[in-house]
């Protein structure tokens, strides 16, 4: 065998699961569904408010602490009292049904690619290196265990609300559609373009691997996986950026 016909032949074992969607039952009667519709609208609200408020405070203080992990505890509460959620499963080998662990690893680090790259032309848009520059700065001048902590907390809530309570209350209605837009709306709440321009594609492919694997537990490895990359190797790409940013006035 080739090395190509090798190389196609791995890339069909990590992607070919991605173009499957597993067969799933989740039904739910009418009081439970409109229970969850209720439940995802009030936190959707106070989450994205919280949200915004969090990253409107000094990087590094207690209480950007503090928010940042009640903002996550809202996503989770908010998931967990909408009703039931579910992990999910994706075809294997023989077709044999697994839990997604590898594929969602990888699909991590491949949109971390997508997006580094995209960071090196973001960074010469004036806007856009301001934007991503003000994130960066939480993580820069900020305690590394807590911004870790904190990072990988909300990404793993997020999933939980957003491809979990509230993908399920979308219904038959385009959940994609409908869990993508409202993950936007949200982050709109921070203020910044370039969290939000992230939002978009970030969600979407959340809500895809939502919909191909029947849970959660695909998206929320994916967005670990992306968010501790982008964590790593992000702040030195805009180390000019972080630099301005200490000396600005709080």
């Amino acid at each position: 065998m080739t090395r190509s016909a090798r190389l196609r032949g791995a890339v069909v074992r990590v992607a070919g699961p991605l173009l499957r969607s597993v067969p799933r039952d989740h039904w739910e009667s009418d009081e439970v569904f409109r229970r969850r519709r209720r439940v995802t609208g009030a936190v959707a609200v106070t989450g994205a408010s919280l949200l915004g408020v969090s990253l409107s405070t000094p990087p590094g203080s207690p209480r950007f602490y503090g928010l940042t992990l009640g903002v996550a505890g809202t996503w989770v509460a908010g998931g967990l009292a909408s009703g039931p959620l579910h992990l999910g499963r994706m075809f294997g080998q023989g077709d044999r049904l697994r839990r997604p662990v590898v594929t969602p690893v990888v699909s991590g680090v491949a949109i971390f690619g997508a997006f580094y790259a995209a960071a090196l032309v973001a960074r010469r848009i004036p806007v856009l290196a301001r934007a991503i520059g003000s994130v960066l700065s939480y993580a820069d001048q900020g305690s590394p265990p807590l911004v870790l902590t904190t990072t990988l907390a909300n990404g793993m809530a997020e999933e939980v609300f957003f491809r979990g309570a509230l993908y399920a209350a979308a219904g038959a209605e385009r959940p994609v559609l409908v869990s993508t837009s409202v993950y936007a709306l949200a982050t709109v709440a921070t203020r910044n373009p370039a969290l939000v321009l992230a939002s978009v594609p970030m969600g979407l492919l959340f809500a895809l691997q939502r919909r191909i694997t029947g849970g959660i537990q695909a998206p929320m490895i994916t967005h670990v996986v992306w968010s501790a990359l982008m964590l790593r190797y992000l702040p030195p790409l805009f180390a000019d950026r972080l630099a301005a940013e200490r000396v600005l006035p709080s």
